[in-house]
Order: C-alpha cells, then sequence, then structure tokens
C-alpha cells in the first residue's frame, strides 16, 4: 500500500497519543519528545482502543484502558496480562513537516 500522510508533525503534541484512521488500519500514533510510535489501536485480547489508555512514556509502552494490559511502543508485544498477542507495529516517516505511516 505504500506511505499514507497522517497528519502534520506539529499536530501530535509531546507526550500524546492519536488514533488515527487509514483504510482498514485503525493505528495510535505516540509522541515522546521529539520520536514519534505507531501501534494498531485495537487491543489484542479485546475491542478496546488503545488511544484512550495510559502512557507510559518512561517504559515506551501504551496501556488498555479496558483491562490494563500493556504494549511495547517499539515491539508491540504485550508486557502484561491479560493480553497475549502482540499488535502490529508500523514505520513511520517525517517529510516536509508531514508525518506518515508506511502499510504492510
Amino acid at each position: 500500500m505504500g506511505a499514507e500522510r497522517l497528519c502534520a508533525v506539529d499536530e501530535v503534541e509531546p507526550g500524546a497519543v492519536r488514533r488515527f484512521e487509514v483504510g482498514e488500519h485503525r493505528i495510535a500514533v505516540v509522541r515522546i519528545d521529539d520520536d514519534f510510535y505507531a501501534i494498531g489501536d485495537t487491543c489484542s485480547h479485546a475491542d478496546y482502543s488503545l488511544s484512550e489508555g495510559e502512557l507510559y512514556a518512561e517504559d515506551l509502552e501504551l496501556e488498555c484502558p479496558q483491562h490494563g494490559s500493556t504494549f511495547s511502543l517499539v515491539t508491540g508485544e504485550p508486557s502484561t496480562l491479560p493480553a497475549t498477542k502482540p499488535v502490529p507495529v508500523y514505520e513511520l516517516q517525517v517529510e516536509g513537516g508531514d508525518l506518515y505511516v508506511v502499510l504492510p
């Protein structure tokens, strides 16, 4: 599918999580300082939006608001139960002040 524009870089505040829908992909984009991460926005344990959960910037993890599973922003792997399956991670690119996600 290639790279799809999500937004301007400045539209994601440092320490914030934003949800985007690109085709069939629901993506949670996280900004920590000047670093960006993108993971699947749906918890692998239950159908809840990870972008509504707590961000643990120091651990690079995002917590599901429903049952408390935390997911690595780098690998998508869960680090706490009840989730046991990873969520997808996506490559992000910054070009000309815009943020793009690379989709499979």
